[in-house]
């Protein structure tokens, strides 16, 4: 997969901006705050249709448009490549529209994918990228969510069902919980919920064997980049601990949160959709008491491992980047073996956090790859000859030079 041409309006501090990407690697470079990682992030939104900066898609719109009150203000992002022989366009709108009284606003998101309009869930995976920003160590120190929103945005670009389930599978946790909240205020007949259970086990046991999946690809291929990376002194896990739990507990035991290898691997879709269902009845009456779900995919948990030290709680700054790398260029190597067509990589500011042999061991990697974007304020932190080879570019009060 290769990125053709890239076009942005009002898009952050870009009020216009058209770029042609060559085949070769490509560095931009500058100071800070001039609109590089910007770039990166207008490429990714495409992908995901989110911004790995803000969870507000408002931020995205140029600041000046986005003041406007009296009339819609518009971001526009288009995006010309080439998936195996043929080229698609992709394009993703931003609406900022007044609405009601006291000055208002409402923003909606429109996607077309070769001119026709779509909906987001029907177009992710069409275009395909693997971003990696410092700022992600969040993925193995943060919160909980943190590890799920990576695993979903992973999930949905090679998986083209995913986002949907996903979706869909917020909706009836939802209304469940609203449900849940009216019988445990106002009492009523719990076999209201039945419906529900049925959606939530259904759609839920899906997640879960996709996460299962997921998690046993990546963690091969990471674990293996990851030991070249250390030179053989870690070894790394990932350990995924669904909410709902489809390995059965010996004797009705709660598990322990030591670090011990599970293997669920072998699990059907039937086998985790069942127990889903019947552990929902189990907990009917303490989910009425509490008014709110509590197993379920949206409470799952991914953790990392080195050498059996969670790197979460215990590690150094130099094992979790170490780990963060690895597991990023195995979801580059993963995202290949599912879709058949590379990523393209954004890689923004990561050569300053890494020694010299990280960064020779990461042209290496990203050197196998079609097309990789990298972000710099120093380009003697690249090898000479790499610089040779790619395409230098200067990003500079909202302009880019090459």
């Amino acid at each position: 997969m290769r990125l053709r041409h890239l076009s942005l309006t009002n898009f952050r501090k870009f009020t216009r901006l058209d770029l042609d990407f060559p085949q070769r690697p490509v560095l931009l470079t500058g100071a800070n705050a001039q609109g590089k990682t910007t770039v990166l992030e207008a490429i990714y939104f495409l992908a995901a249709f989110t911004s790995f900066q803000t969870n507000t898609d408002r931020q995205l719109i140029n600041f000046i448009e986005a003041d406007k009150k009296d009339s819609p203000a518009v971001a526009r992002l288009i995006a010309e490549y080439q998936r195996g022989v043929r080229k698609h366009r992709i394009e993703a709108r931003l609406i900022l529209e007044p609405v009601g009284v006291l000055n208002g606003q409402r923003l909606r998101k429109e996607v077309l994918l070769d001119g026709v309009k779509k909906p987001i869930n029907d177009v992710i995976g069409q275009f395909n990228a693997v971003v990696f920003v410092p700022q992600m160590s969040q993925i193995i120190e943060g919160a909980p969510e943190e590890r799920r929103r990576y695993l979903n945005l992973a999930l949905a670009q090679s998986t083209p069902a995913y986002a949907r389930a996903l979706g869909e599978y917020g909706q009836v946790v939802t209304q469940r919980n609203a449900l849940l909240k009216t019988l445990s205020e106002r009492g009523g007949n719990s076999d209201q919920l039945e419906v529900w259970d049925e959606a939530l086990a259904r759609l839920g046991s899906q997640i879960i064997l996709w996460r299962i999946e997921a998690v046993q690809q990546i963690q091969t291929l990471a674990s293996r980049i990851h030991f070249e990376l250390t030179h053989g002194t870690e070894t790394l896990r990932l350990s995924y601990e669904p909410a709902y739990d489809p390995l059965p507990q010996p004797n009705g035991q709660m598990g322990l949160k030591i670090e011990t290898v599970v293997d669920r691997s072998g699990l059907k879709l039937s086998e985790i959709e069942n127990g889903f269902r019947e552990r929902l009845r189990e907990l009917r009456s303490d989910e009425i008491a509490r008014g709110v779900t509590t197993i379920g995919p949206h409470r799952d948990e991914l953790r990392f491992f080195a050498n059996g030290i969670d790197l979460g709680n215990y590690g150094s700054r130099g094992q979790v980047r170490t780990a963060l790398l690895a597991l990023k260029l195995a979801e580059v190597n993963w995202m290949k073996e599912r879709t058949g067509e590379w990523p393209v990589i954004l890689l923004d500011e990561v050569m300053a956090e890494l020694d010299l042999q990280r960064r020779a061991d990461l042209l290496k990697y990203v050197g196998e790859s079609e097309q990789v974007l990298f972000t710099t304020t120093d380009l003697k932190l690249f090898a000479p000859e790499f610089v040779e080879r790619a395409e230098v570019w200067k990003v500079g009060g909202g302009m880019v030079e090459k």
